[in-house]
This record gives C-alpha cells, sequence and structure tokens, in this order.
C-alpha cells in the first residue's frame, strides 16, 4: 500500500468523523426536545432488538476478533441489552427528576449532548448495546469509534440499535459509527468542539488520551484482579466459581481474575481439588517456556494470547496439555513486570500464589494491584465475612466481589451491581469515578434552589481604609506600584493592623 493510499485514508477517515458529530448534533438537538413516556419507549425497543440480535452478533465478534467464545459472548450481549435496560428503565432523565420540598430544591436532567464512545475489541458488541442505550435513556447523541480490528461486528451492533431506535421514532442520524481504523479521526473526535463527553473503554494509552482532551471523560483503567481464598471457604465451590469466571468468554473481561491466592493450610487440598476441575499447574520447564509467550518483552502482555483457549495457548507455548484442562497455572512468589505470570493476562492463565497468613495475603494482593490494578476489582472466598469487610476497607480497589464469579459479578451478572461494561476505578486508578458507569453519569443536573433562610448583614462594616491613615495607605500603594514592598514593610502593615483589630 502506497503512502498516498495510507494518506487518503487517513483524510476520509477524518472526514467521516467531522460528518459524524455533525449529524450527531443536529439530531441531539431534535432528541432533547423528546419527553420521558419518548424516550423510555425509544429505549425498550433498541435493548429489545438488542437483545434479539445476541447470538448473531456474538458469533460475529468470534469470527472477526478471533477472541472468545460464542456462547459466552452471547451472555454478554444479553446483559449489555437486557439487563442494562432492567437497570435504567425506571430512572428519569427528563425535565424535573427530584424534589425536595423540605428544603425548596428542584433537580432537572438535561443531556451532554454528543457523547464519543470508544469500543474494546474484547466486549465489541456488547459495549456498544452497553453505551448505546445509556446515551439514548439520557437524550444524548452518540458517535461510536470501534476497535481496528472489531469494526464489522461494532457496525452491526449499532446498526440493529439505529434501526430499532429509528423505528420507535428516534430522529435520523442519532446513533453514528466510524467506519475507518484511524487512530488520528479518533483523536481528533476527542477534541472536537461538538463532542461534550467521551467514554472509553480500552488501554492505558486511550484512556489517557481521553483524559487529555479537555473534554469530560469516563475511561477505565486495567483491572489485575487478584483472588483470596481463605482458609474458610467452601473449596470445591469456590474453585468452580474461579475456573468458570477465568475460562468464561477465555478471559476477556478486564474484571476477571488473575492471580490466585491461597492460604497456606489449605494450599495441598486446593490444588488437587482445582486439578481435578480442569486446572493444570505448569513444571518449571513448562512455566519458563509459557513465560515467554506471555510476555516477550518486559512489562508487556503478548496480545496473541488474548481472548484464546487454554489448548490454542500451550500449543503456542509447545506445552501438552490433558483433555479436560480449562484454564492453565503457573505457582509463583514475586510480583513485577519482570514475572509475566503476574501481570494482567486477559486468557486463560493464572498466577498462583501461597500466603502464609491473613496478613501476607494482603500484602501479595496489594502488590499485584500495585502492578497494574489499583482501583478496580478484587475477589475473595470466605465464611468470614469480618475478613471480607477488612479487605473492603484496606484494599485500593472499588468493587470487592465476595463468593462469586469475579467476571460476571464486577459487570452486575451474579451481584448486585449495576450492570455496566465500564467499571471505573476511582482515584486509586486514575479515574474520576469508581462507579460502575451507567445512565445517571450521562446527564447534567440543573438546580432551582429558593430562598428558605434569611441571614442580617451587620450595618456597620470595616473597610481597607478604615485600618490605615491616608499615609500609611498611600506608603503602601506606592511601593506596591513601584514593586518595592520589603520584609521590613510587610512586617510593619501586619504588625498596624494587628494592632488596629485588637
Amino acid at each position: 500500500m502506497s503512502s498516498a493510499t495510507i494518506y487518503d485514508k487517513d483524510l476520509l477517515a477524518l472526514q467521516e468523523m467531522r460528518t459524524a458529530v455533525r449529524k450527531a448534533k443536529e439530531a441531539q438537538a431534535i432528541y432533547q426536545t423528546f419527553t420521558q413516556e419518548q424516550v423510555d419507549e425509544i429505549v425498550k425497543h433498541v435493548a429489545e432488538k438488542a437483545y434479539q440480535s445476541s447470538e448473531r452478533l456474538a458469533k460475529m465478534a468470534v469470527k472477526e476478533t478471533k477472541m472468545g467464545v460464542v456462547e459466552h459472548k452471547i451472555i454478554k450481549n444479553q446483559v449489555g441489552s437486557k439487563d442494562v435496560y432492567e437497570s435504567i428503565k425506571d430512572l428519569k432523565t427528563v425535565g424535573v427528576v427530584r424534589e425536595d420540598r423540605a428544603n425548596k430544591l428542584l433537580e432537572i436532567a438535561d443531556p451532554f449532548g454528543v457523547v464519543l464512545a470508544i469500543i474494546p475489541t474484547t466486549n465489541p458488541t456488547s459495549t456498544a448495546y452497553f453505551k448505546t442505550l445509556i446515551a439514548l435513556k439520557t437524550r444524548n447523541a452518540i458517535v461510536v469509534s470501534p476497535h481496528p480490528y472489531a469494526v464489522q461486528c461494532t457496525k452491526a451492533a449499532l446498526e440493529v440499535c439505529k434501526e430499532a431506535a429509528e423505528e420507535a421514532g428516534a430522529p435520523a442520524d442519532l446513533l453514528q459509527i466510524l467506519t475507518y481504523s484511524s487512530m488520528e479521526a479518533t483523536s481528533q473526535a476527542m477534541k472536537h468542539p461538538n463532542i461534550q463527553l467521551i467514554l472509553a473503554t480500552g488501554g492505558g494509552g486511550l484512556v489517557k488520551a481521553a483524559y487529555s482532551s479537555g473534554k469530560p471523560a469516563y475511561g477505565v483503567g486495567p483491572g489485575n484482579v487478584p483472588v483470596y481464598v481463605e482458609k474458610s471457604a467452601k473449596l470445591d465451590v469456590s474453585i468452580k466459581h474461579i475456573i468458570d469466571s477465568k475460562s468464561f468468554d477465555n478471559g476477556t473481561i478486564c474484571a476477571t481474575e488473575q492471580a490466585i491466592i491461597v492460604d497456606k493450610t489449605i494450599k495441598d487440598k486446593f490444588i488437587a481439588k482445582l486439578e481435578r476441575q480442569g486446572g493444570y499447574i505448569l513444571n518449571n520447564d513448562e512455566k519458563k517456556k509459557m513465560e515467554c509467550l506471555i510476555s516477550p518483552q518486559p512489562g508487556r502482555v503478548n496480545p496473541a494470547i488474548v481472548g484464546k483457549s487454554a489448548s490454542f495457548i500451550a500449543k503456542e507455548a509447545g506445552i501438552t496439555l490433558p483433555e479436560n484442562t480449562r484454564v492453565i497455572i503457573g505457582l509463583e512468589d514475586k510480583v513485577g513486570k519482570n514475572f509475566p505470570f503476574s501481570l494482567e493476562k486477559l486468557a486463560p492463565i493464572f498466577a498462583l500464589y501461597v500466603a502464609e497468613d491473613l496478613v501476607d495475603a494482603k500484602r501479595i494482593c496489594t502488590q499485584l494491584l500495585n502492578l497494574g490494578g489499583r482501583g478496580h476489582s478484587l475477589s475473595i472466598h470466605t465464611e468470614n465475612d469480618q475478613i471480607a469487610r477488612t479487605f473492603a476497607v484496606e484494599m485500593p480497589v472499588s468493587r470487592i466481589l465476595v463468593n462469586t464469579m469475579s467476571s460476571i459479578g464486577a459487570v452486575g451478572g451474579t451481584t448486585g451491581l449495576k450492570p455496566s461494561m465500564t467499571l471505573g476505578c476511582g482515584s486509586y486508578g486514575g479515574n474520576i469515578t469508581s462507579d460502575n458507569i451507567s445512565a445517571e453519569h450521562l446527564i447534567n443536573i440543573k438546580r432551582i434552589a429558593y430562598g428558605n433562610k434569611s441571614v442580617d448583614l451587620p450595618k456597620q462594616v470595616t473597610t481597607y481604609q478604615d485600618l490605615f491613615d491616608d499615609d500609611e495607605i498611600r506608603e503602601t500603594l506606592n511601593a506596591h506600584i513601584s514593586n518595592e514592598l520589603d520584609q521590613a514593610l510587610i512586617q510593619s502593615v501586619v504588625e498596624k493592623v494587628i494592632k488596629k483589630m485588637s
């Protein structure tokens, strides 16, 4: 491909982006006038059509990205459509949304305008569903920027939503997608004057770019999630949760467990049960081979393993696995960029650490989070609720998942958390919020405040001139104008002020 062809593609991408933003802005101006009833009907119809297309789009996503498992992506699509809808359907997003009669306060919802939604390759259709629904619910327009490796499936997901929205009465052009794979166009879109909010789900560089754009942005950090198996845990159930979670869609959810920390007193029993449920413990030679595959360059995970099955990964590493293997496990005792098993691996690969006691478990978890998962999530399996609460208080994370699958639990699938495909990491991870992002994050709240108390101002007031005589004021002003204020003069003025006020 010639440089001229590449240059022309970038120009086309920039023009497509500018046109998309313009059309979205014009459509949003119309959509902003819709009633709550009109909005709710549109959102309901889009959610229904998206849910019905879950299987078709799951197959498209796996085929195009070569990541994940079709059956699991169907579940993701269902969460991103039906579960998200159920969580937002009763939310008021038009007009007066709250009234505090006692304090004479009214809250009025107002949309941001045009939202730029950046979609990851790991969840290309479910995230498109999710971001579209929360944008529509809040009377925003949306411009979707898909991952270069998932353009077609993300486009198909948006087309389902667009067609359904317009069938229910939404303005044409309210939903837009950028079909050219251009980082330059995405970068320029972030800074476009008619983009009012950025929803960035993706790699660290992308999230930093969103936060550096000068626009309001919700970005999310990495999720190097530790899972602590405390000695009181019900091992059979806990191990099932952990393996099911890690193998779900081949580990592509950022809230998936990355390293197991098990108490020393139950280590042998835990490993035996782990192997019976499909975990394979690598020997030393196999571990070295796997380390080279996981991280050919220190601190960087090989993208070729992301979303791949345990059997595929083992074959690439030159390792033979038993047929029932679901996850690959390497025994580890160190944490750092030079220790590949301690990194965030969006694949069915675990590090396994043995903790001497509770204090040691906290130390290992903290080190793993500091390596690359601060603010995201931590999973714990225990029958001692006080220990779970202690971890919640002490760990620098936004979500503590107790006795459940971390991957699905964090996004609201098996817990009471808000269903979401974008999980904030709070200030721990450099994010503006620690919430599961949803519709309430996409509206401005205006407040009408009526006077309900009075303030009596003093009848006599003291001004600057009252504290000095004319000569002192003139001396100070002249010194200030000529930039000749020195330490002695400042001290003198301070003493005079104190004297006059005492």
